[in-house]
C-alpha cells in the first residue's frame, strides 16, 4: 500500500469525492499483487475502449511507466513516479505541456493514476541515510496496479469480441459468395425458378449491412444470408430430384458412380474421425475409371443427370461443432476464467481461452494461428482441453501448435479428444457411488 492518508490537490484544483473514491480504491492493493508494468500497459492498450482513455493518453502512460526503475510493479514497493515535465515531454515523444497536463488529467479521471502534491506542488523525493525512498511526490501507479486483474479480464472480453467478430465476417464473405455463384449457376443453366425475386432480396439484405459492423447488429444480417442460402440450396437439391430420370437397380449403381458422390456425412458424428479420412476416401474415388467423362465442375458442384447436384464442402481445418453444456462437462476448469467466474456463453467461453492461453504460456501468434485454423470457438474449445490436461503437458504452446497444424491438413477433430475427458470426469464420480 502506497499510503495511509489522502493528499488533497494543489493549487486552485478542487477536492471532490469522487477523487476521494478513487484515491482509497487506488490504495487497495490485494497483498501479493505484482505485474509486469510493460503486460500490464499492453492489457490497458486493448481495453482502451472500456478505460474511457485516448492514445495519446495512453503514450503519457507509457511515458510515466518508463519512469519506474523496475518492470515489476508490486504493491510492497513505492509506486510513486516523480518526472520534471521537461523529462516527462521528452519521453512523450516530444508532447508539449499544456497537451501534457490535460492527458495528464485524462489518466486521473479515468482512475489508472492518480495525484500525489507536495506541500508546494513540485515533484521531488526525499532520500534517507542509506539512500532509500523515505517520501516521494509525483504521480502514483498504485490505481493502475491495483485494477490490474480488472483491465486484464477487460482486454481478454475485448480482444474475444474482436476474434469473434472477424470469424462473423469472415462467414457473411463466404454467405454473399455463395449466395451469388448459386444464384447465376442457376439462372445459366435454366433452372425453373424465381431466381429475380431471390436475386432482389439479396441485394436487398447487403444495403442493410451496416459499414461500422459489430456484435450486435451484424448477427441478424448473416443470418438472413445463411437462411437465404440453405433456400436456394432446398430450391436446387429439389430440382435435381425432379429432373433425376428413373433407372433400374443396377442402373442406379452405375448413376452414384457417375455422379462425382462427395458426400459429408459423418457416420459416427459422436466420434468424427477428421477431415483428412473423408478426404482421402473422396480422392480414392475421383481415382476410380469413370463411364463417362464431364466438364470441369466448379468447387461445391456436381452434375446428377441432366440437373446440378450442389454439396457443401469443408473448409481445411472447419471442425465440428459441440453443444457449450458438453463442453463444460469435460472441462469444467475453463469456468473459473470467465467473466465473474463463470461461462454463460460463447463469448465468456472465448474471453476465458484468452486468459487461460496468457497464463499458459501460449505466445499470442499460437492462439491466433489456431483460431485463424479452427476458428475462435473452436480455438478457445481446444484452450479449455489443455487446461483440464495442464499438468499431463510440457509445452502447452508447442501442443497447440501442433493441433494446428494437424487440423490444417485436416487430420484433428474435437470429438474424440471431449469424449476422453468426459469419461475421466465420470470415472470419480463413478468410483465414489
Amino acid at each position: 500500500m502506497e499510503s495511509e492518508y489522502v493528499t488533497t490537490p494543489f493549487g486552485r484544483r478542487p477536492m471532490t469525492l469522487a477523487l476521494l473514491l478513487k484515491q482509497r480504491r487506488g490504495e487497495a492493493i490485494a497483498a501479493g499483487t505484482t505485474r509486469n508494468k510493460w503486460k500490464l500497459f499492453r492489457s490497458a492498450c486493448e481495453a482502451r475502449a472500456g478505460l474511457g482513455v485516448t492514445d495519446r493518453a495512453l503514450t503519457v502512460l507509457d511515458a510515466l511507466l518508463s519512469f519506474h526503475p523496475e518492470d515489476e510493479l508490486s504493491g510492497e514497493k513505492p509506486l510513486v513516479v516523480f518526472p520534471s515535465n521537461a523529462q516527462l515531454s521528452l519521453r512523450a515523444r516530444g508532447m508539449a505541456a499544456a497537451t501534457l497536463r490535460r492527458h495528464l488529467a485524462v489518466l486521473v479521471e479515468a482512475g489508472l493514476i492518480s495525484r500525489k502534491d507536495s506541500p508546494n506542488g513540485k515533484r521531488y523525493v526525499r532520500r534517507g541515510r542509506e539512500g532509500g525512498i523515505d517520501e516521494a511526490y509525483g504521480f502514483s501507479l498504485a490505481p493502475l496496479l491495483a485494477r490490474a486483474d480488472e483491465i486484464e479480464t477487460m482486454a481478454a472480453r475485448i480482444a474475444a469480441d474482436r476474434q469473434m467478430l472477424r470469424a462473423m465476417k469472415e462467414r457473411l464473405t463466404i454467405c454473399r459468395r455463395d449466395i451469388a455463384k448459386l444464384i447465376s449457376a442457376a439462372v445459366e443453366e435454366a433452372v425453373p425458378g424465381d431466381w429475380q425475386r431471390l436475386s432482389s432480396m439479396f441485394q436487398a439484405i447487403l444495403q442493410r449491412i451496416p459499414k461500422a459492423a459489430n456484435l450486435e447488429n451484424l448477427p441478424p444480417i448473416l443470418q438472413e444470408l445463411e437462411t437465404t442460402r440453405e433456400n436456394i440450396i432446398n430450391l436446387l437439391d429439389l430440382q435435381e430430384k425432379i429432373q433425376m430420370p428413373s433407372a433400374s437397380e443396377s442402373q442406379i449403381e452405375r448413376h452414384i458412380q457417375d455422379s462425382y458422390p462427395e458426400s459429408m456425412i459423418e457416420f459416427e458424428p459422436g466420434l468424427e474421425s477428421g477431415q483428412g479420412v473423408t478426404v482421402e476416401r473422396q480422392t480414392e474415388r475421383n481415382d476410380q475409371p469413370q463411364t463417362k467423362s464431364g466438364d470441369d465442375r466448379p468447387e461445391g458442384q456436381a452434375y446428377g443427370g441432366a440437373g446440378w447436384r450442389f454439396s457443401v464442402r469443408k473448409r481445411a481445418g472447419e471442425l465440428k461443432s459441440f453443444p457449450l453444456g458438453m463442453i463444460l462437462q469435460a472441462c469444467p476448469d475453463i469456468a473459473d476464467y470467465g467473466p465473474g467466474g463463470a461461462v454463460r456463453s460463447w463469448r465468456d467461453l472465448m474471453t476465458a481461452a484468452v486468459v487461460v492461453h496468457r497464463m499458459l504460456g501460449v505466445s499470442p501468434s499460437a492462439y491466433e494461428a489456431a483460431a485463424s485454423v479452427m476458428g475462435p470457438a473452436h480455438a478457445a474449445t481446444v484452450m479449455a482441453c489443455i487446461l483440464q490436461r495442464a499438468g499431463c503437458i510440457a509445452s502447452a504452446g508447442g501442443y497447440l501448435r501442433d493441433l494446428t497444424r494437424r487440423a490444417e491438413r485436416g487430420e484433428f477433430a474435437l470429438g474424440p479428444m471431449l469424449m476422453a475427458l468426459r469419461r475421466a470426469q465420470e470415472q470419480p464420480a463413478a468410483r465414489v457411488s
